[in-house]
């Protein structure tokens, strides 16, 4: 039998913020973990202190209509666009900042010097043919600098505030990288090259209330921080090419057959996959609408911070229906070529994506727009809204990983739109904590626990395997920018504290309950919109009910430790059927809730479920139980939902 507890004032201080057990002196200080948390760029008329947007937040706004061609033996993309941007901040705009992400791969952009080892295979970068400003009727040359990935047109007539408007017109080209360009990339398959377009375009950098423009290089490891809107674009390839991208085919009549078109007609309304173009009809040119010239597809998608495509005459194509919970459909799609088909793989991948997107929007927040596509190439795991590259080899349980994950990132940061330039664990680190949990549930828990690469490296308790990151003097925080975490750290500090620290939240601090009505409140605050990290934080602290910064300090801003200790074991008048008190102690910097499994004589267990402030004013507490008999063992943390340092003086034994 186990008996539940709850210890809420039966402990009395016995020492006063340090203790020392048995030689062990406490590192423990706990005016400095409870210290009140400084908020920054919160409280003002902007971001409320409450963590949702303030009575006058504001966004810029970026629509983009975009022409481009690939010319598939050349390898090279050209396109012209304009973007239509409004100011809707309160202040003059002198200037604009726009990104020009593919001067990454040239050979002297700051990406080649910030680590060591760089890429030693290049290109060109963007080249912009012309560019010019038009405003209030009239139209001019624009007067621009471009340094490295970013382009700064100066203007000659300042942008109002309040809704001030410009469109911005820009013809370019590049020449597309190979498989070393890692988000962007053509790689060959037996069947004709892939082309994963993505970083295709110029696009404008974010100016907010925070940072006013965010400039930051792409240097590769910080991903993107993009302003919302209507995108329109056509992408025109040879005519034996499937373009699958980011938003709704317009021209289904002239891209694809009247067979094609009754198929995906019959995926609108199936759970079951339906082939739209199988591997057999691969190289038959009857798949195709016309058999010579160029082909233009046609896409929109509404309030988006970006798009991205896939092009191939590999691609077989299957796709099925998402179910949400307000009642309405969405397709969900994938494109891939015949060698990553089969019953352990690409088979699968639709029925994965439309599974992990129903799991999604079922708990956190309802996936806004009409299609997500599954895409197989080199790119190997990236994600964009609307449509995520994965690798042409997964498969198994890999391929749900990968795939729920990236399309979670349709959650975070493509819905909430957070910088992840700046702040990655908002990024990588929110969305593992949601597909951890859709591995668990997708088809019964079939897929889980989650224990890849992003969460429990090695496949073992996360609360022990994050033990080494938490010791290691030269770990960075979270708080660092994303380009400044090294590379062996990345992954342990951007994908897996963050939501390993969201689980703790979840199952150890606040409980089920509190924390999804919180976390569920911040993602319908900020869809659409610019988080930071203080609203995140402000937002759990108020819709939970709880000052909780403690824990943002001890696991967010510092890679404190946790060690956790029952020191010994006395009954009162030496009498165990009057009771017993158990003494614990918080040996390290961090401290957590308490979990105390009493044994008894006979066998029973209680369990004490005792919270943080215990350790409010003292590093050493005597705690009574209410015992009848003698205690046989007295645990700490008997589950190992928390990582403690020291787990051999968790016990105590009679």
């Amino acid at each position: 039998m186990l008996r539940i507890i709850l210890v809420t004032a039966c402990c009395f201080i016995t020492a006063l913020g340090f203790g020392q057990e048995n030689g062990n002196v406490s590192k423990y200080n706990a005016n400095e973990l409870f210290a009140p948390l400084a908020y920054n760029g919160t409280g003002s008329a902007y971001r409320s202190a409450n963590g949702a947007p303030g009575a006058r937040y504001w966004q810029n706004r970026a629509n983009y209509t975009i022409a481009a061609t690939i010319d598939t033996a050349a390898n090279t993309l050209s396109a012209t666009e304009t973007i239509n941007y409004v100011n809707n901040s309160p202040d003059t705009l002198h200037s604009l900042w726009l990104y020009v992400e593919q001067n990454t791969y040239r050979n002297d952009a700051r990406s080649q010097y910030y680590t060591t080892g760089g890429s030693t295979q290049f290109t060109t970068g963007n080249n912009i043919a012309s560019a010019e400003v038009e405003m209030n009727g009239k139209t001019v040359k624009a007067d621009y600098i471009i340094t490295d990935t970013r382009m700064q047109i100066r203007l000659k007539q300042a942008l109002s505030p309040g809704g001030g408007k410009v469109a911005i017109h820009i013809k370019y080209s590049y020449n597309i990288p190979g498989v070393f360009g890692n988000r962007t990339d053509y790689n060959d398959t037996k069947n004709g090259k892939i082309f994963e377009m993505a970083q295709w375009y110029p696009r404008m950098c974010v100016y907010d209330d925070l940072e006013g423009w965010s400039t930051l290089p792409f240097l590769g490891s910080g991903e993107f921080y993009c302003e919302y809107g209507d995108y329109d674009y056509t992408v025109t390839v040879p005519w034996d090419m499937i373009v699958a991208g980011s938003g709704e085919l317009q021209n289904p009549s002239q891209v694809l057959t009247a067979k094609q078109i009754a198929l995906l007609a019959k995926a609108q309304t199936s759970d079951k996959t339906i082939m739209i173009r199988s591997a057999d009809e691969i190289g038959n040119p009857t798949s195709r609408p016309v058999q010579h010239g160029m082909l233009s597809w046609h896409f929109v998608m509404k309030n988006t911070r970006d798009v991205a495509f896939g092009a191939s005459k590999a691609y077989v194509w299957d796709a099925a229906r998402v179910n949400l919970p307000s009642g309405k459909k969405c397709m969900a799609m994938s494109v891939y070529p015949v060698e990553s088909a089969g019953a352990d793989a690409w088979d699968n991948a639709t029925e994965y994506l439309k599974k992990s997107m129903e799991y999604f929007s079922s708990t956190w927040f309802e996936y806004p727009y009409p299609v997500a596509v599954n895409e197989a190439g080199t790119a190997g795991g990236m994600e964009y809204p609307g449509i995520v590259f994965d690798g042409i080899t997964d498969k198994g349980k890999d391929l749900f990983w990968i795939t729920a994950h990236e399309i979670g990132h349709n959650w975070f940061p493509m819905i909430v739109g957070s910088d992840e330039r700046r702040y990655a664990f908002m990024d990588e680190g929110f969305n593992t904590f949601i597909d951890v949990y859709a591995s668990d549930v997708v088809d019964n828990g079939k897929f889980g626990p989650k224990r890849d690469g992003e969460y429990a490296p090695n496949g073992g308790n996360p609360a022990d395997e994050i033990l080494p990151y938490l010791n290691d003097a030269q770990a960075p925080t979270m708080m660092v920018r994303a380009d400044g975490i090294p590379e062996k750290y990345r992954h342990p500090l951007v994908y897996f504290k963050p939501a390993f620290g969201l689980v703790m939240l979840r199952e150890s601090i606040l409980g089920k309950d509190r924390f999804d009505y919180a976390f569920k409140q911040y993602i319908r605050n900020w869809a659409y919109k610019h988080p930071a990290p203080y609203d995140f934080f402000n937002t759990m602290n108020n819709e939970a009910g709880e000052d909780l910064s403690w824990f943002w300090r001890e696991w967010f801003f510092n890679n404190w430790q946790l060690d956790q200790a029952v020191t010994g074991v006395h009954y009162t008048d030496n009498d165990p059927s009057k009771g017993a008190t158990v003494t614990i102690a918080n040996l390290e910097k961090m401290a957590m809730p308490v979990t105390l499994e009493i044994v008894l004589a006979d066998g029973t267990k209680q369990r004490m479920q005792l919270p943080v402030e215990t350790w409010l004013q003292s590093a050493v507490q005597d705690i009574h139980a209410a015992t009848t008999q003698k205690v046989r063992s007295v645990t700490v943390d008997p589950d190992h939902m928390l990582p403690d340092g020291n787990r051999a003086n968790n016990v105590w034994k009679q």
